[in-house]
């Protein structure tokens, strides 16, 4: 029995979302040792790389496709929202190399757990979005906005934080820049969320 071939925007849609995943795991598990800020910044800057090239194909298939699975504009959205999860993730690693910041705290490594199980989160929904299973998806949506909400929380705490323990300016502006795209970064996994969800109420 022959299989069916997948379709192409499923299929990098998926691709994408797996990059994202793979992304975050680098992301979170580099934080341990920043020893090599460079390395850090250029494999982060690969997978960044790889989301464009997904995204340039889903534009091209879009200017040549005459029936697609979903809305061309909900499809467009999708993917640029994913995009911007990659980016935010690529930007915040940048960002330790330019500042030449060698050592993490417990604040980056919480936003870094929450963005590493946000791209989970994404990564489930948008097989499943494969797979026309459009209900189940909600259950991830939840739980990305559940996880921008403790995003919320963590810049709260680690703003306070800094203010009253770091004395150095230098180190208080580049620390608070970096929580703060972090932070951003989670509000683009919601993004995505609610853009699952719109395709979620046009197509069931």
């Amino acid at each position: 029995m022959k299989l069916r071939k997948k379709d192409i925007f499923f299929e990098t849609l998926e691709n994408m979302a797996d990059t994202i995943v793979q992304a975050a795991d680098y992301f979170a598990q580099h934080l341990s040792d920043l020893s090599d800020l460079e390395l850090f910044a250029g494999e982060m800057k690969k997978y960044e790389s790889l989301c464009d090239t997904y995204t340039h194909t889903i534009i091209k298939e879009l200017n040549k496709t005459f029936i697609t699975p979903l809305e061309r504009d909900d499809i467009m959205a999708l993917t640029t929202s994913m995009d911007d999860v990659i980016d935010g993730l690529d930007s915040s690693a940048t960002r330790f190399y330019m500042y030449n910041m060698t050592e993490t705290d417990e604040y980056i490594s919480q936003f870094a757990e929450i963005l590493r199980q946000s791209a989970y989160e994404i990564q489930k929904a948008v097989h499943l979005l494969s797979q026309k299973k459009l209900l189940a998806i909600r259950e991830h949506t939840i739980r990305l906005n559940d996880l921008e909400n403790q995003g919320d929380e963590v810049l709260r705490h680690c703003t306070k934080a800094l203010f009253e323990q770091v004395k150095d300016p230098i180190e208080l502006i580049k620390r608070k820049e970096l929580y703060e795209r972090l932070e951003t970064t989670t509000d683009k996994c919601e993004d995505v969320a609610n853009m699952l969800e719109s395709i979620i109420m046009r197509n069931s």
